[in-house]
């Protein structure tokens, strides 16, 4: 089991899409450099102070782009002060500028949060190389060497634990996305055996009518080609979808009708009060189910997390191309408190989004949250 924990993470690739030198990395930089300046000036007991400043600035120097290039900044830096801690040693002269070991503990955590495995392998050999050189240009007790080496590996854990945090959220959502493409397959193939079902009928009748009553016949067929043509746009659209489960479940899904009933008497709080206005004869079942879920989910984080809520209001409007949703409540929570609340609102905003519809939800007036989703009346994706 050892060796292939190893190979994997020897094998494990770099985060994708590192950020470039951001504006705070050039602070960063500028502080430490200033640093740098000010104890090569003020320090006495230290010799050559230019060739530490210059070692110093060495390491300070790769420090934007140690998220693009972490294994190349680490070599730089590293490098430098162990060419820099052998001449001490050999010149038997002391003296180094902290502000280069806080630069060294940046790049350490990065390497090992930005870095692929081989990359992380190669900068921790290199770290480990310089250890001990600087040990022995710098004598120091046992219990700061332990210190020193202690604050390199945490930096690197640290890197680590924060590189595969981010790794398991991307995967939660990715799970989240997944649930909702299967769930929205489900839905979509209610809808096509639907239209298939009333083909079937409608064949059937224009066969036994064809020969008594032909214009009646041609009736048929043009229903026929009307149920066709949005069946085809349905596969088109489970096409589209990707299944994660080989047995998923054909279940009737619920719709616009459904939704009246989340609607409360108060004797519970919050009170749930729903209004349906517009016309939902030609829905899509597919908008329908989603619509459906979006004011369930909707309610249910409400009821979880909007602290001293009296009402969530729902609002479902039939409009000639779209349908309007939108779910406000008076809670006191904060906009923080609802994004750190789980994946519903992902899975919201995924479900809109493969409709091709759009959705928000945020902070609405003085208080309180509100939940917005615009989805065509065809649900048809982009």
């Amino acid at each position: 089991m050892a060796p292939d924990a190893l190979r994997s993470l020897w094998a494990e690739p770099r985060p994708p899409n590192p950020p470039g030198p951001l504006p705070r990395d050039w602070v960063l930089v500028a502080a430490l450099v200033c640093w740098s300046v000010a104890e090569a000036a003020i320090r006495q007991n230290m010799a050559a102070p230019p060739v530490l400043l210059i070692a110093a600035l060495a390491a300070i120097a790769p420090l934007p782009w140690r998220r693009t290039h972490p294994l190349v900044a680490t070599a730089v830096a590293f490098a430098t002060l162990t060419v820099l801690d052998i001449v001490r040693i050999l010149t038997d002269s002391q003296g180094a500028l902290p502000s280069s070991v806080s630069a060294t503990l940046v790049l350490t955590y990065a390497l090992f949060r930005w870095g692929s495995g081989r990359e992380a392998a190669g900068g921790l050999l290199i770290i480990l190389v310089w250890l001990p050189i600087t040990t022995v240009a710098d004598p120091t007790s046992l219990a700061d060497t332990v210190a020193a080496y202690g604050f390199f590996l945490f930096a690197a854990a640290l890197g680590a634990a924060a590189k595969y945090r981010v790794r398991a959220r991307i995967r939660d959502l990715e799970q989240v996305k997944a649930r909702e493409r299967e769930q929205l397959a489900r839905e979509l193939h209610d809808t096509v055996a639907h239209h298939v079902s009333g083909i079937a009928i409608q064949a059937q009748a224009g066969r036994a009518i064809a020969t008594a009553h032909p214009e009646r016949a041609v009736q048929a067929l043009a229903t026929i080609e009307d149920a066709a043509t949005r069946t085809l746009s349905e596969l088109r659209a489970i096409v589209g979808v990707l299944r994660t489960s080989e047995n998923p479940e054909y279940a009737p899904q619920p719709g616009i009708g459904d939704i009246a009933q989340f609607a409360t008497d108060g004797q519970t709080r919050p009170r749930i009060e729903v209004t349906l206005a517009g016309e939902f004869d030609d829905l899509s079942p597919a908008v329908g189910a989603a619509i459906y879920r979006i004011v369930q989910e909707s309610i249910t984080n409400a009821r979880r997390h909007a602290r001293h809520a009296t009402c969530v209001a729902v609002a479902v409007t039939g409009h000639a191309d779209h349908v309007c949703v939108t779910v406000d409540d008076d809670g006191s929570s904060g906009a923080a408190n609802r994004a750190q609340s789980g994946f519903g609102l992902v899975g919201m905003r995924e479900r809109a989004a493969m409709l091709g519809g759009t959705f928000r939800a945020g902070p609405h007036g003085d208080h309180g949250w509100r939940v917005e989703a615009n989805l065509p009346r065809t649900g048809l994706p982009r």
